[in-house]
């Protein structure tokens, strides 16, 4: 029978704490409603401001993200001081938390950091086609922690910032011209001197391919079974990857035309009667 009556003082003190609680959790639930819709304005009229703004998109991208994160935790903040929590307890548990989280966070703490760095030092920007963790594609868009490729087959490539801060990076957008260095054999018994004149020819004749500095062509080395040639030249980013194909192409029709051997690998059997 006692066992009944502190069952019954339990669920009585209970009852009571949440009728008491109910003003408190309403008004959270209000402020927490509130709140969220407040936090989307917010980020609507930071992207207003950036649109009207000719700041870096990184730099853009990259303040959305963090005020976005930074409004939500402390609206958390303020939702759990309403629940009654007293601020010197909430800034402990924060404070061992964050802690905590921090020691099980490091990589994300790690990309946070590298993507201040990114910010800081501008090794590429939104738009530049890069190659960076085994990965070639165009910046598409730099958060807080990742930085987001667009491959050459549209696909999406996600690369965590603290990799890409402390990696190695090929920006092929950092300078406004790109050199190609084109390799292409021909048989030994073909004639060398029309085989580069041919090659010159074609760069001369594409608009595409600058004239300073001059196309340059050598004998790169002597092969097996080729001779091969390599043929230098420089063309603005934008139009390097056109000039590449066309040259590719026309030295095949034109080598063809003028009788110089393109070798391949070929295998020669022979057979023996018993």
């Amino acid at each position: 029978m006692e066992e009944i009556n502190n069952y019954g003082a339990y669920i009585e003190k209970a009852l009571d704490w949440l009728w008491n609680m109910i003003p408190s959790l309403i008004t959270a639930i209000i402020i927490l409603l509130v709140g969220l819709w407040v936090i989307k304005m917010i980020n609507k009229l930071v992207a207003r401001f950036f649109q009207h703004k000719d700041y870096d998109p990184a730099l853009e991208s990259f303040l959305q993200s963090f005020i976005k994160i930074a409004l939500k935790v402390l609206l958390a903040v303020l939702v759990v001081t309403q629940l009654g929590v007293k601020t010197s307890s909430l800034i402990a548990m924060v404070g061992a938390a964050g802690l905590a989280i921090g020691l099980a966070l490091q990589g994300s703490l790690a990309n946070f950091a590298g993507g201040v760095l990114i910010l800081l030092f501008k090794p590429f920007r939104v738009g530049d086609w890069i190659s960076a963790q085994g990965v070639d594609g165009a910046v598409k868009e730099i958060t807080i922690f990742n930085t987001k490729l667009t491959t050459f087959g549209n696909q999406i490539a996600i690369i965590p910032n603290g990799q890409l801060a402390n990696g190695n990076i090929v920006n092929y957008n950092a300078e406004p011209i790109r050199r190609e260095n084109y390799i292409v054999g021909i048989g030994y018994g073909s004639n060398i001197k029309k085989a580069k004149d041919i090659l010159l020819a074609i760069c001369s004749e594409d608009e595409r391919i600058l004239k300073d500095p001059a196309p340059e062509v050598y004998v790169n080395s002597l092969g097996d079974s080729s001779v091969d040639l390599t043929l230098r030249f420089w063309a603005k980013n934008e139009e390097f990857w056109p000039a590449r194909f066309h040259l590719i192409e026309q030295s095949k029709f034109r080598f063809d035309a003028a009788g110089i051997e393109i070798p391949f690998p070929q295998r020669v059997v022979h057979t023996t009667d018993d």
